[in-house]
């Protein structure tokens, strides 16, 4: 890398670049002389390198700012096509709904203003651009209001800009941000308070769409007009360009051109709640909220910090995790020294576990998370794995108030990041669960942990992990192997199933095809033994064969698939297979997810069987002591889902190439038209087309690009049909999964008018003098201690949490069924109100 791209990229920072000098101004300096210079030779090259900088290190913006204004004074051509680059990326951010380069672009240009680059009049009518297109979203009568997301968006950026420029604006044009922040106020006065229940990532059972509860835009305005109340002074933004005051005035202004903003769609034809449900899903999902905050530290711990300067360092963190996903070490580097003048270590942990748990889901996977705080770890060794450690110990005193979505992440994040640190944690501080009933959040949670640690090294090793709490061996899974049914012991003569087991395993052995297994299988067991024992049988058999690792079950479905095909043809047999299977990996729950997940990946088995099975009497009551279950579900809704995506997103590549030949066969057939209607002469005699070679080449294109245009219209077709086929699958799928939650909840609920809230289920238990949880002992004769509710109310508050994780995770595929939906099981006098509030909270649309 040239120098030049090296001291842009490096500046503000301590390193060899500058002399390890941390001032700004020497810093600022340094590069402009640079940049002066490069400006002469490659001057093209460098405002698209300073423009990818500010986009992707937006914490230093403030810096580049400055620095543009410096250019300003030597090169305004230069700084003139800069700012237009700039508001050609806001314009095509704009366009597209790309809402991180809209917010970024915008703090640039509140930046550039500082440096006197544009004249702040330039600004407020941006801001003012968006204000009035947030304004006339929200109308009921002239906008969509379903598209609120998208107005608030705006308003979002706005307010967020205004720490790198609100005192500039306030000093220079002060009637004009008054009278921005007072269009903001009228905005907030006619939007609709933003009820995000199903998003938050703890449920205290009370209600939480309580307009006393802020949403995002009111805390942020909140926010702005404590800082404006303070003069707009804070600690977190650099102000470099004050250093250099006395020479920035001198610089030209540049001018803004107007801006455009995208219009929503139009209002649905049909007002019917589906389709305005659709649109405000839509509208979410395209301008989702950034962050949840997750505030589990005790005040004490940030209460120096100003509430602006949290949702800026939060800012800070957030733009490192998205623009350098790509380079862990670099990210977890330039987030432990953020341009602040204070410590920010709890403010970090919790910004990393509210993305580890934002709901309806992260911006990327689990497993980033887990590398960037164990690199955060490696580099900050002496505070970060002791703030990390408290958030934990924080997050596992309200795991009964956790979502069970972020739950599960917690768990698999938390099982991951014990395996880079030799899976050392002080266990002897929660050993006291084992005194708790089996189905307490905080028992399940431990259990699931180790049995996670278990799957990511080998048993000895966890068992060896807890020695500073022994007992906690109880909530280990099994170590015993399969479950084999015919193991041969000595001494005993085989039965015959044992014999017919050993022939089956002989003819693998021998490598028959599953056509002469499938034919021996109905000549000689099912007859004689029926479908029961041969099911169990061949099952058995064909899996203990598998048994030895994934590569060689993976053999045995790939050869021997069609023998259970063949067997279990409808969901009724799929049924008792999935439950044979269950049965023989009953001591390794990896292995059954796995060995399920590959028979519905070979189509041995389909999702609707899955389902079945899952709120089968033999794993509904599991619901609340184990994850397995739902983790068998979410692999089988999972794999539907990924089906569907994968087929749009083949539709939409032959599209695309079916407009290219399309075009590429129009223009062959012009030009085949153009050359049949000249004249040329052919041994001095005029004949009608050109020379015969060139039309029997051009002939041949014309054949050629028809045919790759027809095979092309064919093959969409063909994906089109499919997909038409997946989607009644899917609505299928989806009626049986909410009619089997419907079933088992209306088993154990307790009657609506007793419990029409999560508060007042918890209340029902935690009354009930005669719950269970008083009843049950340890081992030791010694009894367990009493459980915050009973078993009974902790399965319901289980199970309505998954239906909502579920719910909200699939909605994209959910809203186009809701109407068959809303017919078929969400209305009804018999439906519960707890049922009906699972998935409103999920869908964040009422459906009552």
């Amino acid at each position: 890398m040239s120098n030049w791209k090296t001291l842009l990229l490096r500046i503000g920072e301590k390193g060899p670049e500058y002399g390890t000098s941390s001032d700004y101004k020497e810093h600022i300096e340094t590069c402009f002389g640079v940049i002066r210079r490069e400006l002469e030779r490659s001057g093209d090259q460098v405002s698209p390198y300073l423009l990818q900088c500010a986009e992707q290190l937006p914490h230093k913006i403030p810096l580049y700012g400055t620095l543009i204004g410096l250019l300003n004074l030597e090169n305004e051509d230069f700084v003139q096509k800069t700012v237009e680059s700039v508001q050609a990326d806001l314009q095509v951010a704009l366009d597209s709904g790309n809402c991180n380069n809209i917010r970024i672009l915008l703090r640039f240009l509140t930046s550039l203003l500082c440096s006197k680059v544009i004249q702040p009049a330039y600004l407020i009518v941006v801001f003012e651009t968006l204000l009035s297109s947030a304004a006339t979203t929200v109308d009921e009568e002239k906008g969509n209001p379903s598209w609120q997301a998208q107005a608030d968006f705006y308003v979002i950026c706005i307010l967020s800009s205004l720490p790198w420029g609100g005192a500039e604006l306030a000093e220079q044009v002060p009637d004009e941000i008054e009278r921005v922040l007072v269009g903001i106020q009228a905005y907030l006065s006619i939007r609709k308070h933003s009820s995000t229940s199903g998003l938050n990532i703890f449920h205290n059972g009370e209600s939480e769409s309580s307009p006393a509860e802020k949403d995002l835009v009111e805390d942020l305005w909140d926010r702005i007009q404590s800082l404006a109340s303070n003069g707009w002074k804070l600690d977190s933004v650099p102000r470099p360009h004050l250093s250099f005051e006395a020479q920035l005035v001198a610089g030209k202004f540049h001018e803004l051109r107007p801006i455009k903003c995208m219009e929503p769609p139009s209002p649905p034809s049909d007002l019917s709640r589906a389709h305005i449900g659709k649109q405000k899903h839509d509208a979410l999902m395209r301008y989702p909220q950034r962050t949840r905050r997750l505030n589990i530290f005790p005040a004490n711990k940030t209460e120096d910090v100003q509430p602006i300067d949290r949702f800026v360092v939060e800012e800070y963190l957030l733009d490192v995790l998205l623009y350098l996903n790509g380079c862990r070490k670099e990210c977890a580097s330039y987030m432990a020294n953020l341009p602040v003048p204070f410590r920010y270590e709890y403010l970090m942990a919790e910004t990393l576990f509210s993305q580890i748990l934002l709901l309806p889901q992260p911006p990327f996977k689990t497993l980033y998370y887990t590398l960037v705080i164990m690199d955060l770890c490696k580099a900050l060794p002496g505070a970060f794995p002791a703030v990390v450690a408290g958030a934990v110990r924080a997050l596992f005193e309200k795991i009964s108030e956790l979502d069970m979505e972020s739950r599960t992440r917690l768990i698999l994040w938390f099982s991951h990041h014990l395996s880079n640190f030799q899976f050392i944690w002080p266990w002897e501080e929660w050993a006291y669960v084992l005194d708790l009933p089996k189905w307490a959040p905080k028992r399940v949670f431990v259990q699931e942990v180790l049995q996670r640690e278990v799957r990511l090294s080998y048993w000895d090793k966890i068992k060896q992990s807890i020695e500073s709490a022994s007992a906690l061996e109880e909530l280990l899974p099994a170590k015993a192997g399969p479950a084999y049914m015919y193991s041969l012991e000595e001494g005993k003569e085989k039965t015959e199933e044992q014999q017919l087991s050993a022939e089956l395993n002989k003819k693998v052995k021998e490598k028959q095809s599953a056509r002469d297994m499938m034919s021996w299988i109905e000549e000689t067991i099912y007859p004689v033994h029926g479908f029961e024992i041969t099911l169990t049988v061949v099952v058995q058999s064909l899996l203990d064969i598998g048994s030895k690792s994934f590569t060689h079950l993976v053999t045995v479905l790939e050869r021997y698939g069609q023998v259970f095909a063949k067997l279990c043809p409808d969901n009724d047999k799929q049924v008792m297979l999935l439950s044979q299977v269950s049965t023989y990996w009953k001591n390794n729950v990896q292995m059954t997810a796995v060995a399920i997940d590959r028979m519905m990946g070979y189509r041995l088995v389909s999702n609707l069987a899955i389902v079945r099975w899952v709120f089968s009497p033999e794993n509904v009551d599991q619901f609340h002591v184990s994850d397995q279950p739902w983790e068998i579900l979410g692999n089988a809704l999972n794999k539907t889902y990924n089906r569907l995506s994968d087929l749009r997103k083949e539709i939409s590549n032959i599209t695309k190439n079916l407009l290219v030949a399309e075009k590429a066969s129009s223009n062959a057939r012009i030009e085949l038209e153009a050359a049949e209607s000249k004249l040329s002469l052919v041994d001095g005699v005029p004949v009608l087309g050109e020379n015969p070679a060139k039309m029997k080449r051009l002939k041949s294109t014309v054949e050629k690009t028809g045919e790759a245009e027809v095979s092309l219209r064919e093959s969409l077709e063909a994906k089109e049909a499919l997909l038409n086929r997946a989607l009644s699958e899917t609505e299928v799928l989806l009626l049986s999964l909410f009619q089997s939650f419907l079933a088992v909840l209306k088993e154990r609920l307790p009657e609506s008018t007793k419990a029409r809230s999560l508060q007042d289920l918890k209340s029902i238990g935690a009354e009930d003098e005669n719950s269970s949880a008083m009843e049950v002992d340890s081992e030791n004769g010694n009894p367990k201690k009493k459980c915050e509710i009973g078993e009974r109310e902790q399965w319901c508050l289980s199970t309505l949490g998954y239906l909502t994780a579920f719910t909200r995770q699939y909605a994209n595929e959910i809203w186009p069924h809701m109407e068959k939906l809303e017919s078929e099981v969400f209305s009804g006098d018999d439906v519960h109100p707890l049922f009906l509030e699972a998935i409103s909270s999920a869908l964040q649309f009422p459906l009552q």
